[in-house]
């Protein structure tokens, strides 16, 4: 099959998919509803429970797993390509360590004021990735005016272990209730309680995506080297630098709205490209929508596992992809 055909069936396939767990995820959990009585227009919603559970207490938690599983999975998929390392992930450029340190001292600080409906901790987040996609570019640009992905791949893992190092420290300076919160938020969560967080962070995700839509045919040719790419037309520069922002600020925005879930971005792409090939054109769209169905499964692992109480998401990220890495790593050996 040619592109078009294999996007017309891979696209319409994981979305469909993708709905289904959306329509579904939201029904289950500690307490069981029914779907009939939740769009049951009868039933005045002061006294509709079951329509109260799904559009206020899981609804939004599902649609901001959604939002940063995508988000994480086309990071992955982009900064494998752009680096050339199929092992590379969303936090391996020290974007996520240097948002979850604007997190930490927005905590430790206890700043309480927000924008646009987001909470201090969660904007503080992303000024915090702003800040290391700012340096990490900055240092990766000094050399000869242009984006060395050598350098860009050293500085990013250089300032993830200075940040972390950063994060340690402020948590050993801060009290008991507040390491606690740190504790939580760094393990990630998707503990939503509104949709303000969400229609805060939509519009820097759907710019992200819509970044990442200009470069698979790019991306495509980077994988075969630069030389390789600037030989068949590619503006390698402008393709190398799209995609490190793109990439950079999808990761910022899911880490501002979930906190740092890892392996979605290492795990679904090579999932994907089991399933549909190494072809970016397809490879992306699918694997925004398969992000968005695996990390909502996780957190519905997450939420009834252990009913009534509710791991962070994170964990269950970490326990499925840790032994699907190390099988990477393996399989690549």
């Amino acid at each position: 099959m040619n592109v078009r055909q294999r996007l017309a069936v891979v696209v319409p396939g994981f979305g469909g998919v993708t709905a289904l767990v959306l329509l579904i995820a939201p029904t289950l959990g500690s307490t069981p509803i029914s779907l009939s009585n939740v769009f049951d227009t009868s039933i005045p919603w002061a006294d509709n429970v079951d329509a109260q559970i799904f559009f206020v207490a899981r609804l939004p938690r599902v649609l901001a797993g959604a939002l940063v599983g995508s988000a994480l999975a086309a990071a992955g998929v982009v900064l494998q390509a752009l680096l050339r390392n199929p092992l590379a992930t969303p936090f391996t450029l020290g974007v996520s360590a240097s948002a979850a340190l604007g997190a930490m001292l927005a905590i430790a600080f206890d700043l309480d004021v927000g924008i646009l409906g987001a909470a201090a901790v969660p904007v503080a987040s992303f000024v915090g990735s702003l800040v290391g996609t700012a340096m990490v570019y900055l240092l990766a640009t000094r050399v000869n005016k242009a984006l060395s992905t050598n350098v860009l791949l050293l500085a990013g893992v250089t300032l993830n272990t200075f940040f972390s190092a950063l994060i340690t420290f402020v948590q050993y300076l801060i009290d008991f209730a507040d390491w606690y919160r740190t504790a939580r938020w760094l393990l990630g969560n998707l503990d939503v309680s509104s949709f303000n967080p969400i229609l805060a962070s939509m519009p820097l995700i759907g710019v992200s995506l819509a970044m990442v839509a200009l470069l698979p045919r790019a991306l495509n040719l980077l994988t075969l080297g630069e030389d390789v790419a600037a030989a068949r037309g590619v503006d390698v520069g402008r393709a190398q630098r799209i995609a490190f922002l793109s990439a950079s600020f999808a990761t910022g925005a899911a880490i501002s709205l979930a906190g740092p879930i890892g392996f979605i971005g290492v795990v679904v792409p090579h999932l994907v490209r089991l399933l549909v090939g190494s072809d970016h054109r397809v490879v992306l769209p699918a694997s925004i929508l398969f992000g968005a169905t695996f990390l909502v499964i996780c957190d519905l692992i997450a939420r009834t596992v252990m009913a009534p109480i509710e791991l962070p998401v994170g964990i269950v990220t970490a326990l499925v992809g840790g032994p699907v890495f190390i099988w990477l790593l393996v399989r690549k050996a």
